[in-house]
């Protein structure tokens, strides 16, 4: 698994059971068999009903935003490390090359010069 994936769930996980809490339809609505008392009534309760929702959004829109900025925070410091570990790797890399190719030069000399 990706090490910058673990740091964006553990971000994200927390999240996922408002986001679908908030998804949920809780809008009052008028039953199609039900007699017309207060027609008024009923548009000024899903109006207010709509403006409370539209302000949930804005906060959890929010939240949001914030959760996104500390995982992308997360993700590049992933990325940082993740570059220097690729960076001393290759540096590792190199030296058992120019090792390999002297012990290859050392053990062909004692060949030859046997």
């Amino acid at each position: 698994m990706a090490a910058w994936l673990i740091p964006a769930v553990q971000a994200i996980l927390p999240l996922v059971g408002r986001i679908v809490s908030a998804t949920l339809p809780e809008f009052t609505t008028r039953k199609p068999d039900a007699p017309v008392q207060d027609p008024t009534g009923i548009l000024q309760k899903q109006i207010n009903e709509l403006q409370m929702a539209a302000s949930q959004n804005a906060v959890h829109v929010k939240e949001l935003a914030e959760q996104l900025q500390k995982t992308v925070a997360a993700i590049e410091q992933a990325a940082e490390g993740a570059e220097s570990r690729f960076r001393r790797t290759t540096r590792l890399l190199g030296v058992a090359v120019v090792l390999s190719v002297a012990a290859l030069a050392v053990s062909v000399a004692a060949l030859l010069l046997r």
